[in-house]
């Protein structure tokens, strides 16, 4: 390649990710490029790899997980992608809509401070599941947005240990693309704590669609009726969800762009 090509490293509530903007379609990303940009003792190192394309005139977020899967959405990431946007020019301030492989999402982006997203409708699913974890078991509640979660509720976050390996849940067949799994314990009657280990990435600082699903969650589970308010602790930070009465919830939270690297020689692997 003559001209490098060039990624923006940053994050969202520590959820970090690898931006690259590519509206003409012109790169090309294998899985094992992608995982080897995310590799965090070899490569750059991130959760994911958003490539921003603009086909139809839309813009577009192509996101990969850490070890190169393809995912529906990312709340945090689709944050950081907007905040890219702006900062770099390609977008006015303002509401606006990216499209993702869970269908469009609005976005109210100011030039500084907090962005929200309408990351749509999250639902119950109505199964409950089994999640075993460090010889210990958990009853835990199978919520969609776009991408599947099971959320678990404990009196105490820190019984759960290590989440350096997936989780075990039962029974799979519920998952067959695999699964996000979030442990919960609830702080104040309108504060949760979380952890999350997201298929693909591992334990991360934080998980968009994942304080939406815990949000939903805890709803059913301490409340049993909409709308709801919820302020939610991941390990990187502090994201705010609202649901409405029809279960469409809006993400509020931060989104740091840092340094660029060049990233051409990874993309020759």
């Amino acid at each position: 390649m003559n001209t490098p090509v060039m990624a923006t490293y940053g994050h969202g509530t520590e959820n970090d990710f690898l931006i690259i903007f590519d509206a003409l379609e012109e790169i090309s990303l294998s899985a094992d490029q992608v995982a080897a940009l995310c590799n965090r003792q070899t490569g750059i190192g991130a959760d994911g790899v958003i490539r921003i394309t603009r086909p139809d005139g839309k813009w577009f977020m192509d996101y990969r997980n850490a070890d190169g899967s393809l995912a529906e959405m990312c709340g945090n990431g689709i944050r950081v992608m907007a905040r890219y946007l702006v900062a770099r020019g390609h977008q006015n301030e303002g509401l606006f809509p990216i499209q993702t492989r869970d269908g469009a999402k609005y976005l109210r982006v100011p030039a500084d401070g907090d962005i929200s997203v309408n990351m749509g409708q999250v639902t119950d699913e109505g199964d409950i599941v089994t999640v075993s974890v460090n010889g210990n078991e958990y009853a835990a509640r199978h919520i969609s947005i776009g991408n599947p979660h099971a959320v678990a509720f404990l009196e105490d976050l820190d019984t759960v240990g290590s989440l350096a390996l997936a989780p075990l849940v039962n029974p799979a067949s519920i998952y067959p693309a695999g699964v996000n799994v979030e442990f919960v314990e609830i702080e104040s009657n309108d504060t949760l704590i979380m952890r999350v280990h997201e298929r693909g990435s591992g334990e991360t600082r934080s998980c968009g669609t994942g304080t939406c699903a815990v949000a939903l969650a805890a709803t059913i589970h301490t409340r049993g009726h909409l709308p709801a308010r919820w302020i939610i602790k991941p390990p990187g930070g502090t994201l705010i969800v609202d649901i409405d009465g029809h279960s469409n919830a809006t993400l509020t939270g931060p989104a740091v762009l840092l340094e660029d690297h060049d990233i051409t020689s990874y993309l020759t692997l």
